[in-house]
């Protein structure tokens, strides 16, 4: 995120030292991308940032993944993932349960009710879909609070933990990148500015409080990192002496933040728009959309839902998280599914939505989609929450 941001006490030059009221010196940390080579922020702490005590090994939740194969379009009903009370006792990291996945991406799921542990992944940025609830987002940055419609960026490596508030669970769509999420570029100028004809800006960003100081000893750190396990995953847990909430200021352009769907402006026109018209971010091979309530296709033989479409490069998911959604009437899809379209099978709407469509001046919808541009895989969620019906929606038979 490349605008500047101070927060709390630090030293009017880079690198040089400073001290608290009785002359004790700071630890200086430099978090940057690239190799230093693109964004950073400078975090000042009471502490020494690198210092363990003890590490053992994480048991990551099942990271594994299977092929679509047979090739098929698919219905994943989420909400079935945590029945009943389950999410009392669920946090959102290890709690989480992995949907999709591919060698770019994972997608995973929790509905949480229990504080998280500690957690850091280190091995790509996550942006993070609050479908309901709230809750506060604790981070070596600050706090950010979070609530229904939120998504909320965090950077590689940023230390934070889930904190559920209220009587509700704190459902949360995960996006779990390996590399960085970032505004689509041609949103931004050159220098960073986000430009007048893109669908939000710097006002509707939210940042984190100022950071306090914690007091903590021998705290617990979950840290998913690059290995030799599925999917290239591993786990560790790392001890540390003193609490790593012990920032008393930084600055810099790489911090989490928070952006509520709600602020997304609808780009339309008189026939019915692409999808990148929709995008909000982007990442290492896939993108991020979402379809917000808006006025739709206004010449007079406007076609209101999608045409049948063959995105000849990605995977499309769709998440269904509020309203009606018109393409899909019919198909069992609810708030709280997934569809999953496969690269290689031509989709769109349902039978009957095009006709039903016709006259439609506004549509009522609310979903986040996610392009990927390698095959998407099947997480334990995934092949745990399948309907196994909705490949034959189209046609009103399966195989005999």
């Amino acid at each position: 995120m490349a605008h500047y941001q101070r927060v709390g006490n630090v030293p009017a030059k880079r690198h040089t030292q400073h001290r608290d009221g009785r002359g004790r010196l700071y630890y200086e940390e430099l978090m940057g991308e690239e190799g230093f080579s693109s964004d950073s922020s400078l975090l000042y702490h009471v502490a020494i940032p690198s210092a363990i005590v003890d590490a053992r090994t994480w048991e990551l939740p099942d990271p594994g993944t299977v092929a679509n194969h047979p090739l098929k379009p698919r219905h994943l009903k989420l909400h079935d993932l945590f029945p009943g009370e389950e999410w009392k006792s669920t946090d959102a990291v290890t709690g989480r349960r992995l949907v999709l996945g591919n060698a770019d991406v994972r997608i995973a799921y929790a509905a949480a009710g229990e504080t998280s542990p500690l957690y850091r992944n280190a091995t790509g940025d996550e942006c993070v879909y609050v479908e309901s609830g709230a809750g506060v987002v604790e981070t070596v940055f600050g706090d950010l609070e979070v609530g229904t419609g939120d998504y909320v960026v965090l950077p590689r490596s940023t230390t934070h933990r889930w904190l559920p508030t209220g009587d509700q669970p704190l459902r949360l769509y995960f996006i779990e990148a390996n590399g960085h999420i970032t505004p689509p570029k041609r949103y931004l100028s050159r220098y960073g500015q986000f430009l007048e004809h893109a669908p939000y800006c710097e006002r509707d960003l939210r940042l984190p409080s100022a950071a306090q100081v914690v007091e903590g000893h021998d705290v617990e750190i979950y840290v998913k990192h690059r290995g030799a396990g599925p999917g290239g995953l591993a786990g560790s847990v790392h001890v540390v002496p003193q609490h790593p909430f012990d920032v008393v200021g930084w600055d810099g352009c790489l911090y989490p933040y928070a952006f509520n769907i709600a602020d997304f402006e609808p780009i339309t026109g008189r026939v019915h728009q692409p999808p990148p018209v929709h995008q909000v971010f982007e990442g290492p091979n896939f993108v991020v959309c979402n379809f917000v309530p808006r006025k739709v296709d206004y010449h007079p033989l406007a076609v209101p839902v999608p045409y049948y479409h063959s995105n000849v490069d990605s995977d499309e998911v769709m998440f269904y998280v509020g309203g009606d959604y018109e393409a899909r009437a019919g198909s069992g899809i609810d708030v709280g599914s997934i569809s999953l379209h496969p690269g290689g099978h031509a989709h769109g709407p349902q039978p009957g939505a095009v006709e039903a469509s016709l006259g439609a001046e506004f549509f009522d919808e609310l979903a986040v989609m996610v392009d990927t541009f390698r095959p998407l895989e099947l997480g334990e969620a995934g092949r745990a929450s399948d309907d196994g019906l909705y490949a034959w929606s189209w046609s009103g038979r399966g195989p005999k």
